[in-house]
């Protein structure tokens, strides 16, 4: 990069000036990591300080059967196929209050768009969590699946919601989001919800008083610039209704031959490889840069691995998720490295290896309680090898 436009970039950075596409962009052709990395660390220490936020959950997926056959998913199942599978509500109850003893917090749940069950157990579903953890948080749905029940149960996204708020949700999943630009989009996503109709459904749940997530998958097909595109679209959305809390950039997986069947459903694959840890970090840091007004920026760290998502925290994330518990949309695919669940001191140990203090949240990023830093004395001392 030019040294008189990484002068300019910083400057406008540290002025708190809004970036711009064509700034968005220089910033992804820079090959200087550590210099992009530092600028994102300093505004993401603006606005969170040492603080890296967690929380315990669990990922409840209660169906996998998709009418959908999105290029790069191979989660979904098709009725009747081997493996596919719904769970009663009773079975999803149970799973849930397996970890009640944990403290458990939230439960985020996502389901394929099955194209047989009636939109009734959707809301019932909800009820009867809520009924039997009254204290845990329901994060569900993606924009996609409430596209899906407008469908299936003839209503407006708006009366969907508001039977789903009664029901006890507290915020919708991030998504369904993927890449926006059509360009991208056609190639990788088999169900109508683009970006008209994702933001259409997330400003909905703005103007209702939810906070929500959102979304990118990067490092398939899609070149930088729609990933920047992709920022400033929900960046200008943002402006408009203040009702993302966090971004969460989703590393693309390799689907290396599913276990259960030996089938390859990931259609990208072959033209595709996973992006690199060092391009994971850029694009944390360039999301931090441009997302301006958006509080947290979330490393999952399923979808990166441990090591990368403690590098993230240094490169503009401030938030490492959760204890997870058997996710399957990518470990179904690509048995990554990463474990299913990380227990709450596991989390503690990892944001304070990291440099970081930890702070357990909730749903809406209230504190739940703060723990202490690392040990700097430790941190400073010769330590012995690990074998």
């Amino acid at each position: 990069m030019d040294a008189g436009l990484k002068r300019d970039l910083e400057e406008k950075v540290r002025a708190g000036e809004r970036l711009s596409r064509e700034d968005g962009i220089a910033l992804y052709e820079s090959d200087d990591l550590a210099w992009l990395g530092g600028l994102a660390h300093e505004v993401r220490t603006r606005k969170n300080g040492d603080v890296v936020h967690f929380n315990v959950n669990r990922h409840l997926n209660m169906t996998n059967v998709c009418t959908a056959s999105c290029a790069y998913c191979s989660f979904q199942r098709k009725p009747g196929e081997k493996d596919a599978y719904t769970m009663r509500i009773e079975e999803a109850v149970k799973l849930a209050k397996a970890m009640e003893g944990e403290n458990l917090t939230e439960l985020h749940i996502v389901n394929g768009l099955h194209p047989n069950l009636p939109w009734r157990y959707y809301p019932r579903s909800l009820r009867e969590l809520k009924a039997a953890l009254p204290d845990v948080s329901l994060k569900a749905f993606t924009a996609t699946e409430i596209h899906h029940f407008e469908t299936i149960s003839k209503l407006s996204a708006s009366e969907i919601l508001d039977e789903l708020i009664d029901a006890g949700l507290e915020s919708l999943t991030g998504g369904g989001a993927e890449i926006f630009d059509w360009e991208v989009r056609q190639h990788i996503v088999d169900h109508r919800t683009h970006w008209e109709d994702w933001s259409r459904i997330h400003r909905l749940a703005h103007e209702k008083g939810l906070k929500t997530p959102a979304t990118m998958l990067y490092g398939h097909i899609e070149e930088r610039r729609h990933r920047v595109d992709h920022v400033l679209r929900l960046r200008e959305l943002q402006d408009e209704t203040g009702g993302f809390q966090v971004f969460i950039p989703l590393r693309y997986q390799h689907d290396f031959v599913d276990m259960k069947d030996g089938k390859v459903r990931n259609r990208l694959q072959a033209r595709t490889k996973m992006a690199s840890g060092a391009e994971a970090l850029k694009t944390f840091a360039v999301s931090r840069l441009l997302f301006d007004n958006v509080p947290h920026v979330k490393v999952f760290w399923v979808m990166h691995g441990v090591a990368t998502a403690q590098l993230a925290l240094q490169h503009g994330a401030d938030d490492m998720d959760g204890s997870v518990v058997e996710y399957k949309i990518t470990h179904d695919a690509d048995n990554f490295g990463t474990p299913n669940k990380l227990g709450r001191d596991d989390l503690l140990d990892l944001i304070r290896e990291a440099g970081f203090r930890p702070v357990e949240r909730n749903t809406r990023y209230e504190v739940i309680r703060e723990y202490p830093g690392p040990d700097r004395a430790l941190r400073e001392s010769p330590q012995p090898m690990r074998f």
